[in-house]
C-alpha cells in the first residue's frame, strides 16, 4: 500500500467525524459551489459532489435543500477560502484550510492561535510545498475489483486504489477531480463521498510528551469554525 493509504488509515478517527462540524464545514462548501456555478446540481459537478458528501454523514436532505436555497439568495454572502502555513512546536509544518467571510477575523484567530501554543505563522509558501494536494473519491465496491480499476483509471489521474470497510478508495492529484468524477458517472458507479487532502511528503516522530505539546495547537485551530482542515508533518500511529 502507498502514503495515500497510510495516511487515511492514520486519519480514521478524525475529530471531522463530530457531526455538527461536518454540518458546518458541508454548508459552507454548499454556498461555494453554488455561488461558483448555480445551484442546479445536473450543470454543478462540485455541488454534485457537495451533495454526496452531505448525504455521506447523514446531513438530512431538508438541511441541504435549505442550504441550497439560502446561497442561492442575493444576501447571502461569499466564503472565500484562505490557506495558512506555519510551524507548530518541535518543529512540525502545519497547513490551515479555512473557508471564511470575515479574514480579518480568521487571520487574527490562527494567529492567536499559533502564538498561545508556542508555535509560529509562516508566509505563502513557506510549508505546502511539503505536502502533496490530493483529491480523493470513496465508491460503491460492489462488483467492482479495486486491481482492475486502478488500471483503467490510470489514464485519468488515479495513482492509488484501495478497499477499506467503507467502499473503494480512489487518490489522484489535485488537477485529477474534474476527469475521474465525469469518468465515474458516465459508468454509473455510485460515488459515495469526494474530496480533497494534503498528505505530508515526509513525516516527523515525536515522543509522547511533545505530541501533547503539538495536539494543543491542531485542537484549537480544528475547534475554530472558520477552519475547514487541518494537516501537518507529525507523525502518527495507524494502529
Amino acid at each position: 500500500m502507498g502514503r495515500a493509504f497510510e495516511f487515511r488509515k492514520a486519519r480514521k478517527m478524525k475529530r471531522w467525524s463530530a457531526m455538527s462540524k461536518a454540518f458546518t464545514r458541508i454548508g459552507k462548501d454548499i454556498v461555494m459551489a453554488v455561488k461558483e456555478n448555480g445551484p442546479d446540481p445536473d450543470s454543478n459537478s462540485r455541488l454534485r459532489a457537495v451533495i454526496q458528501n452531505a448525504k455521506s454523514v447523514n446531513m438530512p436532505k431538508a438541511n441541504v435543500e435549505r442550504a441550497i436555497k439560502k446561497a442561492s439568495e442575493k444576501g447571502q454572502g461569499d466564503y472565500k477560502e484562505v490557506v495558512f502555513e506555519g510551524y507548530a512546536p518541535h518543529g512540525i509544518a502545519v497547513l490551515v484550510e479555512t473557508a471564511t467571510d470575515n479574514n480579518t477575523r480568521t487571520v487574527a484567530n490562527v494567529r492567536s492561535y499559533f502564538s498561545k501554543c508556542d508555535g509560529s505563522l509562516g508566509t505563502s509558501g513557506s510549508v505546502v510545498f511539503m505536502f502533496d494536494h490530493t483529491c480523493n473519491f470513496r465508491i460503491n465496491a460492489e462488483g467492482l475489483d479495486p486491481e482492475e480499476l486502478e488500471l483503467e483509471f490510470i489514464d485519468f489521474g488515479a495513482e492509488e486504489v484501495f478497499a477499506d470497510d467503507d467502499g473503494i478508495l480512489i487518490y489522484a492529484p489535485f488537477e485529477s477531480f474534474g476527469a475521474i468524477q465525469a469518468e465515474l458517472e458516465s459508468r454509473e458507479i455510485e460515488i459515495l463521498s469526494s474530496g480533497f487532502e494534503r498528505i505530508p511528503q515526509v513525516t516527523k516522530a515525536v515522543t509522547a510528551e511533545e505530541a501533547l505539546d503539538i495536539e494543543k495547537l491542531l485542537e484549537k485551530l480544528e475547534e475554530d469554525d472558520d477552519v475547514q482542515d487541518v494537516y501537518h508533518t507529525m507523525e502518527e500511529s495507524t494502529d
